[in-house]
């Protein structure tokens, strides 16, 4: 159980882990592991991403913590010339379900996954995005990842690390393995 003393004292960060490299969200759910270690209530909305099957799915509906990943979005559907509506309903449907967590307080930490795509792709207003990020409570912590962070975003955030890619197994023919990249 959340302590409200412990919440007072923090200085929730809004923090964004963009770049070319792998381990973007990675990264944002080690972060995730070291606040459930807290007891804090911690929940991920995949913006881009599909309900596919992927491990931290798994660990978070088996894991009985208060862990809660939404995946709501469509897939990299502009890689098979999908449907642009469609992308875009789904980053709204992620969206409305943010300000839902960021407005109620009902999370510690909120993981916005993919988001600086769907930014860069102006699937959801960019200035209302950032004011909307500022007024969540103080003690709210928020990690967005994606590639191709808006200038206007980086600007707003507290922390903010860029991810290079130097090599990666896919260029040499290995395709994406369970419990590494999914």
């Amino acid at each position: 159980m959340i302590n409200q003393e412990d919440r007072e004292k923090r200085h929730g960060l809004l923090i964004n882990i963009t770049g070319s490299g792998k381990g973007k969200t990675t990264s944002a759910l080690g972060t995730c592991l070291r606040a459930l270690g807290w007891n804090w209530k911690v929940a991920v909305i995949q913006f881009i991403k599909d309900g596919s099957e992927t491990g931290e799915r798994r660990f978070a509906a088996e894991s009985g913590l208060p862990f809660e990943i939404c995946s709501l979005g469509a897939g990299f559907t502009w890689r098979k010339g999908g449907n642009a509506n469609e992308d875009i309903q789904c980053a709204e449907n992620a969206w409305h379900k943010a300000v839902e967590y960021i407005t109620e307080g009902k999370v510690d930490l909120l993981v916005l996954d993919e988001f600086n795509i769907a930014l860069d792709k102006k699937y959801l207003p960019l200035d209302q995005v950032i004011a909307t990020l500022q007024s969540r409570p103080s003690w709210m912590h928020v990690i967005i990842t994606g590639r191709n962070a808006p200038p206007e975003l980086i600007a707003a955030c507290d922390l903010v690390s860029e991810i290079r890619e130097i090599k990666h197994p896919f260029n040499t023919g290995i395709a994406a393995q369970k419990g590494i990249e999914f």
